[in-house]
């Protein structure tokens, strides 16, 4: 049985044509997620085989590791992105999140001129992302390339916006800052004000 399976979506493939046609999204979730997670689950298998036959090398381990990384990382950041959007979204948040955000980055439109502009200047592949971070307890922005995380800060991704040509190129050709500004039209901020407070929480736990 799969260990990773490709999530519905919460909303029609046509639901977010504010930012993205049905037809991108549609390819985005049902073709290049779910090469992700036939890749994590493909590699997963290949490691067991290896287990089994006592066939590990360096060069195999290295090369199996860092496909299960890539292609886990792939799947885990896309189901979050799909949950951080929403077709009744937009607007600003409220609340916690709205004050941590004033706190840590000045202002909201300081914030989101950031979180552009790192998603924008992504050189290559990859990813903008608004994360907490746990040890200095403060919200960061910061730019993931390709699918690999940043494991050394322990940041929890909040908010992620894909920045891979995959997302936008069917409509907005190279012009990728056109996109970016229209995500902003359907984020869904309950989901990301939620994390972040499961973030916080999870954070005090374990004393940091």
């Amino acid at each position: 049985m799969p260990t990773y399976w490709l999530p519905d979506l919460p909303y029609d493939y046509s639901a977010l044509e504010r930012a993205m046609t049905g037809e991108i999204l549609e390819l985005h979730h049902s073709k290049h997620h779910a090469a992700y997670v036939k890749g994590a689950n493909d590699t997963l298998e290949q490691l067991a085989e290896a287990r089994e036959t006592g066939s590990f090398t360096p060069v195999a381990v290295v090369g199996l590791e860092k496909t299960l990384a890539f292609n886990l990382s792939g799947h885990v950041l896309h189901s979050l992105f799909w949950k951080n959007l929403s077709p009744d979204g937009g607007d600003r948040p409220i609340g916690e999140l709205a004050d941590a955000l004033i706190e840590h980055f000045g202002s909201f439109g300081a914030f989101q001129r950031q979180m552009t502009t790192a998603t924008t200047a992504v050189q290559g592949s990859g990813w903008g992302v608004l994360a907490w971070e746990p040890l200095g307890r403060r919200l960061i922005v910061e730019q993931i390339y390709d699918h690999h995380g940043n494991v050394g800060q322990g940041t929890i991704p909040l908010l992620v916006f894909d920045a891979w040509e995959h997302a936008y190129y069917l409509q907005y050709r190279n012009v990728r800052p056109d996109y970016v500004m229209r995500l902003w039209d359907v984020v869904d901020w309950q989901d990301v004000a939620e994390r972040f407070a499961t973030a916080v929480s999870s954070s005090r736990s374990v004393g940091m």
